[in-house]
């Protein structure tokens, strides 16, 4: 069956219900800039997103995340929600300039005490909470230093993580250290459409090796702090990358998009080591001088959960001699070479086009959908790297969906998707993927990076003008599901 048929058949399965396996967690998430608020509150200093966002152009309708979704105020009212739907977790990150304003020495009390109050709501709903260090949002003090081009903004982190577990490792079982390095690295020093805006190739792979390595040293540290039953992740922002044709062309650039989306961040951490294509791939851009004896080692510090985000795949082939050099074929929230504004998050990929996949439906960022991808994913990290539990850490999709008169919010098409990328989660763990959980992206509208808050990921409906939350149709059928432990 082709990629689009099986998409079309996982879409409209007649309704046989798929039984999770027990104990599968069903959790929801979200990001500190992007639903916090307060950004000057109780001690918070800046972030790089506070200061892109303070550039005139760079997101759409100059939208900052100075009030974003209110959660810091509001998470009461959140927590209360996610109760209402039933959520077994609650994925969430902390804003590092919250609890150390200036990246370094001191803990500022007061931001930590925030993330007291939250996990203890949490905990007192059965809630359990997800902890995530690093969310893109980097204290400005540090950029100022270097950024994550500086190798001691990784021990920087390591501290930083030491400091959150100090306080919180009480009461929080699953840490992950780092969202999608892939993004925060490319994105924000190479295409320059995120935070801290830089143009740099050559930066942006130093920043991506100074990403891993912050994670194995926090990896570290929260094994030093921690005592009793933890587990520590990463999340990963991965896509089946596939050539246009089958020429010998395109099929090479399918291997160096995949090295430097894919492999470049699984290799180090679940084999020890940087793939040697993708050096000899960029070698014209680094010596790869940045990489110290002994570093791959510590990014190689084990972990108990790999954590995945997927939401389209990647197509890719040799540009032709006429083409004009184009990352992707469409706007979109960066993930697997989509880029707003026509600049390259490739670290020396010229020659490369982005097609997007004929005869799949949209999102409203322009991002196919395949659920078979998933699958195509799960199956591959199951088979061809050493044997780690899994965990869907991000997955879901942008719709221009509103509330109507009564509050209401109807949105078929996001409840389409999650259908049917549950059944491919299903379908995985059938064929033996150790596959521990699903956290939906997002339990609310927020605060979309560039695209401001023109997108809506959440299932829960979000008014910014009064912060009035609703439910939507795909949060009232994900409770279902979680009730079930099943989907249609």
């Amino acid at each position: 069956m082709s990629a689009t048929a099986s998409d079309r058949a996982a879409a409209e399965a007649p309704d046989e219900r798929l039984t999770f396996p027990d104990g599968f967690l069903w959790g929801a998430g979200t990001a500190a800039y992007q639903v916090e608020g307060a950004i000057g509150e109780d001690g918070r200093a800046a972030s790089i997103w506070d200061t892109f966002c303070a550039r005139p152009g760079v997101v759409c309708n100059g939208d900052t995340g100075e009030i974003a979704a209110d959660h810091y105020h509001r998470y009461a009212e959140d927590v209360e929600l996610m109760r209402r739907i039933g959520l077994d977790a609650y994925r969430f990150s902390v804003s590092w300039p919250r609890v150390q304003p200036t990246g370094a020495g001191p803990v500022n009390a007061a931001g930590l005490d925030f993330y007291d109050r939250l996990v203890d709501a949490l905990v007192s709903c059965g809630i359990d909470p997800v902890l995530t260090l690093y969310h893109w949002d980097l204290p400005q003090a540090l950029q100022d230093r270097g950024g994550w081009g500086a190798r001691d903004t990784a021990a920087r982190f390591a501290d930083y993580a030491e400091a959150v577990a100090d306080r919180l490792g009480d009461r929080v079982a699953l840490w992950t250290t780092v969202n999608e390095p892939w993004c925060a690295a490319f994105l924000g020093h190479a295409a320059g459409v995120h935070a801290p805006g830089l143009t740099d190739p050559a930066l942006s792979l130093r920043a991506a090796h100074h990403l891993l390595l912050g994670h194995g040293l926090a990896v570290q540290a929260l094994r030093s702090t921690l005592s009793g039953d933890h587990e520590l992740s990463v999340a990963l922002n991965l896509s089946p990358v596939t050539a246009a044709t089958d020429s010998e062309a395109d099929s090479d650039t399918a291997r160096r998009i995949d090295g430097l989306l894919n492999r470049m961040f699984i290799e180090p951490l679940l084999l020890g080591g940087y793939p040697a294509d993708v050096r000899e791939d960029i070698r014209h851009l680094t010596d790869w001088g940045f990489v110290h004896e002994g570093d791959e080692r510590v990014i190689a510090s084990p972990i108990d959960l790999l954590g995945v985000n997927y939401y389209t795949p990647t197509t890719v082939g040799a540009a032709k001699p006429s083409s004009v050099p184009r990352p992707w074929a469409g706007a979109a929230r960066p993930r697997s070479g989509v880029t707003e504004k026509g600049a390259s998050p490739w670290a020396g990929t010229d020659g490369v086009e982005f097609h997007q996949p004929e005869g799949l439906p949209r999102t409203a960022m322009g991002w196919a959908v395949q659920p078979r991808g998933l699958y195509e994913l799960l199956l591959r990290l199951h088979e061809d790297y050493p044997p780690i539990p899994l965990i869907i850490s991000e997955n879901g999709a942008a719709y221009d969906d509103g509330a109507d008169d009564l509050g209401r919010v109807h949105d078929p098409q996001r409840v389409r998707y999650l259908r049917a990328h549950l059944a491919m989660t299903h379908e995985a763990i059938t064929a033996g993927v150790d596959l521990r959980g699903y956290f939906v992206w997002s339990l609310l509208d927020n605060f979309e990076w560039s695209f401001g808050y023109g997108k809506r990921f959440g299932i829960t409906h979000v008014d910014f003008e009064n912060q009035r939350r609703s439910l939507k149709d795909s949060a009232l059928w994900y409770r279902d599901v979680i009730a079930a432990n099943a989907v249609a």
